[in-house]
């Protein structure tokens, strides 16, 4: 098989924090969230790295991210726009953004033709991640020929180890069945660090998704038809989202795909909000002191 290739999400501006977080820098040489995510996955056996961003920053991140990889793993680039969109339709007047994550996604049909991880460009998902991703790819590929439904998966992570203490957060919550297979994700708002712990509305314990999937190219297929059924029902909505997490749990609900939830204890780290930027600094350092990861990347 072909190396897995690693779809990184990277068109959101990151409105809440304030500036292209995407390229805001937490390591002691000036490495970003998404460098190490890009390090991380290049080690796990992933052969090419594609980013999904808007057109009008492709310089920037050409210039000052995309540069930074050439020597060490195939880049490749894929812009999500509003009028990206499937034939017979067109975006409603007033609309100013793209149509979500699972239009992010979709928007790679033409390039990504392998089995690919899908993350976020500005959350640190840790090493196991992306060993755990690369593995299961590995597997997937080898029977999605005769395989029945299509084979994806999920990494879960503890709802507790992905919380901001400086605001509330939006998590899908997941349920799994006996097998260990993805059944749900009910997306709740408005999680704050105080509604988890004993005896609270969370017990921090329940298995959340980060937006951190396994995928074979069998996933189009379903997203095209799902993205089209969104559009005939939604699409005069001005501010309506397609969102990818959604779109698999349909999926699964019409019997075309199983999922594997792949749990990590690895604690995820995220800039939603500008506060948030020291504690990712001193996680990052408290992993390079514990060997995790070298001091320079590049």
């Amino acid at each position: 098989m072909h190396s897995p290739t690693l779809l990184v999400l990277a068109a959101g501006m990151g409105s809440r924090y304030g500036g292209l977080k995407q390229i805001d820098p937490v390591g002691p040489s000036g490495e970003t969230v998404l460098d190490y995510a890009v390090h991380d996955g290049r080690r796990a056996g992933f052969g090419r790295v594609v980013f999904v961003i808007r057109k009008e920053f492709e310089a920037v991140f050409r210039e000052q991210i995309g540069a930074k990889y050439r020597e060490q793993i195939a880049v490749d680039y894929v812009f999500q726009s509003l009028d990206a969109l499937p034939p017979g339709f067109a975006a409603p007047a007033g609309r100013e953004k793209p149509w979500g994550t699972g239009h992010a996604v979709w928007c790679a049909r033409e390039t990504v033709r392998e089995p690919f991880a899908v993350i976020n460009a500005d959350d640190f998902y840790g090493a196991d991640s992306f060993r755990q991703l690369a593995a299961f790819l590995r597997e997937a590929s080898t029977i999605a020929r005769t395989a029945e439904k299509a084979r994806f998966a999920m990494v879960g992570f503890r709802l507790a180890n992905t919380l901001s203490e400086h605001g509330a957060v939006s998590r899908g919550v997941c349920a799994t069945d006996a097998g260990g297979r993805l059944a749900s994700i009910v997306e709740r708002t408005g999680i704050l660090a105080a509604d988890v712990g004993a005896g609270r509305t969370f017990s921090g314990q329940e298995i959340v998704s980060m937006n951190c999937w396994g995928f074979t190219p069998a996933l189009f297929a379903g997203l095209d038809r799902q993205f089209r059924e969104f559009l005939a029902q939604r699409g005069a909505e001005p501010k309506a989202e397609f969102y990818l997490p959604a779109a698999v749990s349909e999926m699964i609900a019409r019997g075309e795909a199983d999922v594997r939830v792949l749990p990590t204890e690895s604690a995820w780290f995220g800039v939603t909000y500008r506060e948030d930027k020291p504690r990712v600094i001193a996680a990052v350092a408290d992993l390079i002191a514990r060997g995790a990861y070298p001091s320079r990347l590049f």
